[in-house]
């Protein structure tokens, strides 16, 4: 109830929005439809899904057809009864049932089926992977162009405060350490500029690359929703929902079926059997022969000695379900630390917040005390440039304090299994549904069935200017050998 309630709040807070500029939902949405992580591992999990099938195949009945045309060529002494060379022409058609496999298609089965909910379980935490990197390059851009703007505004104070320096100077009423005081902090502030122009255009590739588009005009996003009052709280509900932590415990238990698996071929096995043949005979001396045969039975194979093959495959397929269940207790660890380190980051973030928020208010009012007392006389130029650099990076402070909380946040919510496209409520059609696939796979009986080749769902984000020529995206199919980049291009 207490997570209905939270993600209620947040579906509602994403759903708001501008129209008229980019907003977090629908950066989400761009990339729940075509960000090539998420799409790779819905392929994933459709591979998975067909080893239900194979498995399911073992316990089928298999009909086999033979067919044949031959002609002796040479016959002599015993061999030479005076039939005629042929030709000759055969079929049959062998039907097998498997009774009693030893229960290996039975642990088989089951195996595939735990690896398709651990496939499920990935999907889910490559869900709440993409969307925390998608939230935290949105963040980022936000962040860097708002950096950007303050050491723009910067650049543009310092060079009113060089020019009416320089104009003090003219009349003689600073010194030339002044001026060289102030023209040095403008050239720091430019360079400050241009590097925050620099990790600008980062953010904005990193976007381009996740979320598949470049980022226009970003609204601030939507509040996050009620946290856990405590690390502990957080705690055990990452270690009830995480994916992670629930796909690594299906792998083990199908691990377990792969042991029981294995130590069914030390078993006898029973099949039903039934077969009929035809034969035809023409063109020999005696005239037309031709006759057919049906027969019925059981075969029962009884396995006594292999060379130690199971007693070597059962020590392998324990000693990967010793891994997994070792793998399983290094996953909790890691959704522990990873839940408790998001919740202090967290933590630490709103306080920052609120601290820097302070330091902002306080800065402005003492930068202009500073100024004034300048223009009578008690206050330096350095000292009005040490309160405007001490105000700039408390509003940078803040900007990055904003971003982390958020990000933070965010991560604590996919570290708790609540980051997922469902948990979001994401518009933009329905979501993907991996039962649809499921059921179309794990049941087929049909040897020809198959299913169209897979065309990118991703988006290229190669730009026309971008293009070498002759070369197609990759979102456009595969690329030819031809098109691909040679040494001698390099």
């Amino acid at each position: 109830m207490t997570r209905n309630i939270a993600f209620a709040t947040l579906i509602a807070a994403l759903a708001t929005g501008s129209a008229s500029a980019d907003t977090l939902r629908e950066a989400l949405v761009s990339t729940y439809r075509a960000n090539p992580t998420l799409m790779a591992q819905r392929e994933n999990l459709k591979a998975t899904d067909a080893g239900v099938a194979i498995s399911r195949s073992a316990g089928r009945p298999t009909v086999t057809g033979t067919v044949g045309i031959t002609r002796d060529v040479t016959r002599s002494g015993r061999f030479d009864v005076g039939t005629g060379k042929g030709p000759y022409m055969n079929a049959g058609v062998d039907v097998g049932m498997p009774l009693f496999q030893g229960g290996t298609v039975k642990n088989d089965i089951k195996a595939s089926k735990t690896r398709v909910e651990a496939g499920r379980a990935n999907l889910r935490a490559v869900e709440g992977d993409v969307f925390t990197e998608a939230v935290a390059a949105y963040m980022d851009v936000i962040r860097d162009r708002a950096t950007v703007e303050l050491n723009n505004n910067n650049v543009k104070v310092l060079e009113t405060n060089l020019q009416a320096t320089q104009d003090r100077f003219e009349i003689g009423d600073v010194t030339r350490t002044d001026v060289a005081q102030s023209e040095a902090r403008l050239a720091l502030a430019r360079s400050r500029y241009t590097l925050a122009q620099g990790r600008l255009i980062g953010s904005e590739q990193n976007y381009r690359r996740v979320i598949g588009e470049q980022p226009d005009q970003l609204q601030p996003p939507p509040p996050l929703p009620p946290f856990p009052a405590t690390a502990d709280e957080a705690v055990r509900v990452a270690l009830i929902d995480n994916p992670d932590l629930i796909a690594i415990t299906r792998q083990a238990e199908a691990a377990g079926f792969d042991v029981k698996s294995v130590r069914g071929t030390r078993l006898p096995t029973v099949s039903a059997v039934a077969s009929g043949d035809w034969f035809d005979a023409t063109g020999d001396d005696l005239g037309l022969q031709s006759g057919t045969a049906t027969s019925v039975g059981v075969n029962a194979r009884v396995p006594f000695y292999q060379g130690g093959l199971p007693s070597a495959r059962i020590r392998r397929a324990q000693a990967l379900e010793g891994q997994a269940l070792e793998q399983r207790v290094g996953t909790e660890r890691f959704v522990v630390a990873t839940t408790r380190s998001a919740f202090a980051d967290y933590q630490s973030a709103i306080d920052a917040i609120k601290s820097n928020d302070v330091a902002v208010k306080a800065n402005e009012l003492a930068l202009e005390g500073v100024r004034a007392e300048n223009s009578v006389g008690t206050r330096t130029i350095l000292d009005v440039l040490d309160a405007e650099q001490e105000l700039l990076n408390s509003q940078v402070l803040l900007v990055t304090a904003r971003r982390d909380a958020y990000v933070a946040g965010f991560q604590l919510l996919n570290a708790m299994g609540q980051a997922e496209a469902q948990d979001l409520g994401l518009d933009g059609g329905a979501l993907y549904d991996p039962l649809g696939n499921y059921r179309h796979v794990a049941g087929d009986w049909n040897d020809w069935s198959s299913d169209p080749r897979h065309n990118p769902v991703s988006t290229s984000t190669i730009t026309p200017a971008e293009t070498p020529p002759g070369v197609l995206p990759a979102s456009q199919g595969v690329i030819p050998p031809s098109q691909g980049v040679t040494p001698a291009s390099r």
